[in-house]
């Protein structure tokens, strides 16, 4: 299975809401036992989420659930519920050393994976150990509780470092590239894709979602522009046909290149 490029969030206390978000266009879906799903709200939560992926043939690797962190009072019930399902993904907020990722592969079957949110500076110093664990499968970055730990003004800039870090480590650990995070204005798109291309510019290959209206948006900007196609052809045809470096466009190609051209034509099949 190819990385996701996009992740849906589905609160966990609206099981109405799981078939629709399956059915949305995006590559996965996050149904949330976090942030989306009060503290009362909690316990039929998880009842909601464990009699509808009991009815499911297979959700594979398509379907994650967000549980809380391990700081809270439920991280432990959240495993417990983990264990009594047939779930393969957890998504795991706040991580800040490796042994919170640990406990929940541990109640993951056999080539189950975590997705740990980074979303703290202790979490960036951290990200290295982290990336390291087994079973991880890619890290996401949490821009906007990072933002409130460290009191950031707003401008992305300050962004700029964490971003590039987890990246690095990603690509690094050998990992898939890392998710961006959320864009919490549903109604603008202008600024879903700015989010996304400053994502983009640090080395980001996915993003996460809060409204099924901004998937088809996401899935656009993510796919390559014909003109972007017609030149990795081009590239490709003339690097097959001869040895070595070559010239397009009035550009010399090589194998970086090539391989720029090689992951544009994926893009473009996907």
């Amino acid at each position: 299975m190819k990385p996701p490029f996009s992740y849906l969030f589905v609160p966990g206390n609206r099981p109405d809401r799981f078939d629709k978000a399956l059915a949305s266009g995006a590559d996965a879906i996050i149904i949330d036992l976090e942030d989306a799903v009060a503290a009362d709200d909690k316990a039929l939560a998880r009842e909601h989420i464990g009699t509808w992926l009991s009815a499911q043939t297979d959700v594979g690797d398509r379907v994650l659930v967000r549980i809380n962190d391990a700081s809270t009072p439920w991280f432990d019930t959240d495993l417990g519920f983990v264990r009594g399902t047939r779930i393969r993904g957890v998504m795991l907020p706040k991580v800040e050393h490796g042994k919170q990722v640990d406990r929940v592969r541990a109640a993951l079957p056999s080539g189950g994976f975590v997705v740990p949110i980074i979303e703290s500076a202790r979490g960036v110093l951290a990200v290295e150990s982290i990336a390291a664990v087994p079973g991880v499968q890619r890290l996401a970055f949490g821009t906007l509780d990072y933002a409130v730990d460290l009191n950031l003004s707003g401008d992305e800039r300050g962004l700029v470092y964490p971003a590039c870090r987890i990246a690095i480590v990603s690509r690094a650990a050998g990992l898939s590239s890392p998710i961006a995070g959320v864009t919490t204005d549903i109604a603008d798109e202008v600024k879903l894709l700015a989010d996304l291309a400053f994502a983009r510019a640090c080395g980001f290959g996915a993003k996460l979602c809060i409204h099924p209206r901004q998937v088809a948006s996401l899935h656009r900007a993510m796919a390559p522009r014909p003109e972007e196609i017609a030149w990795a052809q081009r590239v490709l045809t003339a690097a097959n046909a001869a040895p070595g470096a070559v010239q397009v466009d009035g550009q010399m190609v090589d194998r970086p290149v090539v391989l720029k051209a090689m992951s544009i034509l994926e893009r473009a099949l996907r």
